[in-house]
């Protein structure tokens, strides 16, 4: 017999701006993945935990004592409130909470919200950074340690590859989803099904292509994000010579002929893009798309302090109820990633 998936029991994924209990991180600890900027990103780290705790909990993952220590002594040079910061002793092979931890499904049952966790399998974007065996089981463990039920779909899926409005609309790519070094036995119809199924939507959005620098083929969390049910931002260069133009105007103009669950159009609201960063000729994947939404809170990247402001004063429109806070990321996206790639909500019950 086959067991009902989260979707027939009634389970869906909750967005982002809904209500938080608190904030997934794992802590940094793998120099390698930014090499000669390792130094500042724990600092990085604890400046983020410092404005989220003001707001709700923190959960960090870490190896186990001494790395806790470490983290507790960087977070006390931040200030940081730690009444509302808890420690799990899950060792982890690198930080991106946003890909490997649990995410979060719910239900209401005679008035009570009931949670569970979708482990999706998690292969670090293809197999490009073994090894990944303690971040792959992470959900799990949480899920194990919260007495949570989980729900194991069999496929390869990272959190940052999926936006979703809470009302039945999911955002993807086609270059992430769609690549063979995920679920190469797996169609578009084949996901979607599987996406409709673990996390209760209905409706499917697909962009195209992620953004240049970006390693993990295009995660939509670098390009567009629903910022209510019917209203997304999505980051647009200006720069006609710029690599990322033609990519970023096509999924412009996808986004302005996509309906959400109702058939509504969605309201598109453009977000800049920050000058190029480079490091050691390498381009970064630095985009204003990854910031993170908390309670009564967005944690906006910060890379150009021209840009910077604009993108801030968007988003500070579209988020009058909640303070945007700017943090430098421009070491941080030296591993490839920002605030969001590193995050993980956990909704309130």
């Amino acid at each position: 017999m086959i067991p009902p998936t989260p979707a027939q029991l009634g389970y869906r994924m909750p967005a982002e701006w809904e209500p938080h209990r608190g904030t997934w991180l794992s802590w940094p600890h793998k120099e390698a993945t930014w090499p000669g900027k390792f130094e500042p990103v724990p600092g990085i780290f604890a400046r983020m935990a410092r404005h989220l705790a003001e707001r709700e909990e923190v959960h960090i993952n870490v190896a186990g004592p001494t790395q806790e220590q470490d983290a507790r002594r960087r977070l006390a040079a931040a200030r940081v409130d730690q009444r509302r910061v808890f420690f799990h002793h899950h060792p982890t092979n690198d930080a991106w909470c946003r890909d490997h931890g649990p995410i979060f499904v719910h239900r209401d049952v005679k008035e009570q919200r009931e949670q569970a966790v979708v482990d999706w399998g998690y292969n670090a974007w293809g197999g490009k950074y073994p090894p990944f065996d303690l971040d792959d089981v992470i959900p799990s463990r949480i899920a194990a340690e919260q007495g949570l039920p989980v729900f194991h779909p069999g496929i390869v899926l990272e959190g940052g590859s999926i936006d979703v409005n809470g009302r039945g609309t999911l955002l993807t790519t086609e270059s992430c989803l769609l690549n063979p070094n995920r679920n190469p036995h797996l169609g578009r119809e084949e996901i979607e099904s599987y996406l409709r199924s673990y996390l209760g939507v209905s409706t499917v959005l697909w962009l195209g292509d992620g953004i240049a620098g970006d390693d993990t083929d295009g995660h939509v969390d670098d390009l567009t994000r629903f910022v209510d049910p019917t209203t997304v931002v999505t980051v647009v260069e200006d720069d006609p010579a710029d690599e990322n133009y033609e990519p970023l105007q096509e999924n412009l103009e996808r986004l302005r002929g996509m309906t959400d669950q109702d058939g509504r159009p969605l309201r598109v609201v453009p977000l800049p893009m920050p000058r190029p960063l480079y490091h050691e000729g390498q381009r970064l994947p630095a985009s204003y798309a990854n910031f993170y939404i908390a309670n009564g809170l967005v944690l906006l990247p910060r890379y150009d302090p021209v840009l910077d402001e604009q993108a801030a004063a968007t988003l500070q429109g579209l988020f009058p109820d909640r303070e945007v806070i700017g943090i430098d990321a421009s070491d941080l996206v030296w591993g490839l990633g920002a605030l969001h790639c590193v995050t993980q909500q956990w909704p309130a019950r």
